[in-house]
């Protein structure tokens, strides 16, 4: 999952280098923490959030398959 979130973070973005996505294990879920260059931002985060919503509901597809949850943090 942090190999599908960072590959669409790198699509979006214009400095693609700056994506780092880290997975922090919690008992009820895994949350990926992705940061990247704060000019980027408001391109992850879309027009009223829907790219972001976008990235959460792919997650939380995939996650049902893999019988796990995960939650996105979109950090600067």
């Amino acid at each position: 999952m942090k190999i599908l979130v960072e590959a669409v973070a790198k699509s979006l973005v214009d400095f693609p280098e700056q994506v780092q996505v880290r997975a922090v294990e919690n008992p009820q879920a895994t949350v990926l923490e992705l940061r990247m260059n704060r000019a980027d931002l408001g391109k992850v985060i879309g027009r009223q959030g829907r790219t972001a919503k976008s990235l959460r509901t792919i997650l939380a597809a995939a996650g049902v398959k893999q019988r796990k949850r995960f939650a996105l943090e979109i950090l600067e």
